[in-house]
């Protein structure tokens, strides 16, 4: 069935949220009673009826003058998954870790014309989705898009942009984007469980083989568009950029980067982007030392994570699934990533677009799923659309999707791009 937006099925639901009681979960039904429109017809599903009559009886107090979620309770086995699928023509899950929970959801969506939207980081099973479930999805018309949280929406969306502008702007293709985030935000329980159980599901080459360059793209470069790196990087992980200033090595920039060379590729197969295009991602440091020290510890943790009895310890003293910081411990987070993206044309132009959020990362993974959601089911046309299917990315919702983001108030959401004032005094 190539549904085209699967409008033209009788479904009972226009939108499931499945996981809606864990942490990540609460945020997204939040956002979708106070912020979606009042006629959605939605339900929340999960395996505990009590916490899903909770959360509906506390969104209901909130906001009464909406059509109120119906609960569907809901194994996670193939056989009650397919039904679900059945009965929406949306599916937004919170449901982690997703190498765990997440194939048997995707596999019911992409056999049934069902939409579908995550908010996973995992790009080992990102990579696993795409083999298993591209083509059924394209076969189905169903848009499913994956990592559309904080992992990774604003890097995908400030690349697009950037490399959207630039061909507006100059008529030429981007050379290259680079990305510089400066965040705070505590790790929820059900991010941490997925550090912790992640490894166990794919072995040290499978994951290696998942972050080379370009892995996820559905088209690879012609030619290496790697650029080579000074020796301090590789001794300190720091890099300086005239624009950008001293930057570090930093964990968010492997799943960010990957996704967004699947937005260059999925993107008229890299012509909006360009054939040269790159992207990198770097931490904002105060100083070499720090960027050097910031890059030491980063290692350490990582080798931390790849040994399980330390995984095991620390699974006994963190964050549990479905907890994360409560309100006043995320009142001051904060994300701001700013990116230059140069024109691959003779005189280098560059242009600057930032990125910014205020307030609890998590939430805004709960508004992005939720957003993303509502331009699949009730938006214009985007290339995710004329695509007809598929695992894609939130690049392909297009510049609506970025226009849904800024007019929500709870963040202050900013999203802007234009020439770089060095650029014009060129």
């Amino acid at each position: 069935m190539n549904t085209k937006n699967n409008s033209g099925d009788a479904r009972k639901y226009e939108l499931i949220l499945l996981g809606a009681t864990g942490y990540t979960g609460k945020f997204t039904a939040q956002h979708i009673a106070a912020s979606l429109p009042t006629d959605l017809k939605w339900a929340m599903a999960g395996r505990n009826h009590s916490k899903l009559a909770s959360l509906a009886e506390e969104l209901k107090r909130k906001k009464s003058d909406r059509i109120q979620p119906e609960i569907v309770v809901c194994e996670l086995g193939s056989k009650e998954l397919d039904a679900l699928a059945k009965t929406t023509r949306l599916v937004i899950s919170t449901i982690g870790p997703y190498v765990k929970y997440g194939t048997p959801v995707v596999e019911a969506c992409a056999n049934n014309g069902t939409h579908y939207v995550d908010c996973s980081g995992e790009i080992p099973w990102h990579l696993d989705i795409i083999g298993g479930y591209h083509d059924k999805a394209r076969a189905s018309g169903a848009i499913m898009i994956p990592q559309c949280g904080f992992d990774s929406v604003p890097a995908d969306l400030i690349a697009f942009s950037l490399a959207t502008y630039i061909r507006r702007t100059f008529n030429c293709g981007t050379l290259e984007v680079v990305s510089a985030l400066d965040s705070i935000s505590a790790p929820s329980g059900g991010s941490l469980n997925t550090l912790f159980t992640g490894p166990n599901h794919h072995t040290p080459a499978q994951v290696v083989a998942a972050y080379k360059p370009f892995a996820l793209s559905s088209t690879q470069p012609l030619t290496s568009v790697s650029k080579a790196l000074p020796w301090r990087h590789w001794l300190f992980g720091t890099r300086w950029d005239k624009d950008l200033g001293v930057l570090t090595s930093c964990f968010q920039s492997a799943l960010d980067t990957a996704l967004v060379q699947r937005s260059w590729g999925l993107l008229n197969h890299g012509k909006l982007y360009g054939k040269n295009f790159r992207y990198s991602e770097w931490g904002v440091a105060g100083s070499s030392v720090g960027g050097a020290l910031q890059y030491l510890n980063l290692r350490f943790v990582v080798w931390m994570m790849s040994q399980a009895p330390v995984r095991w310890l620390m699974k006994k003293f963190a964050f549990q699934p479905s907890e994360g910081p409560d309100a006043e411990a995320t009142k001051h987070d904060y994300a701001h990533f700013k990116a230059i993206g140069v024109a691959d044309n003779s005189t280098s132009d560059r242009a600057v677009a930032e990125f910014k959020l205020s307030g609890s990362l998590y939430y805004f993974t709960g508004l992005a799923v939720a957003e993303a959601a509502m331009v699949i089911l009730r938006g214009g046309e985007n290339e995710a659309r004329i695509s007809g299917g598929g695992i894609l990315t939130p690049a392909t919702l297009g510049e609506e999707f970025i226009e849904r983001l800024v007019r929500q108030n709870e963040q202050k959401i900013e999203i802007t791009v234009g020439i770089l004032e060095s650029s014009l005094a060129q």
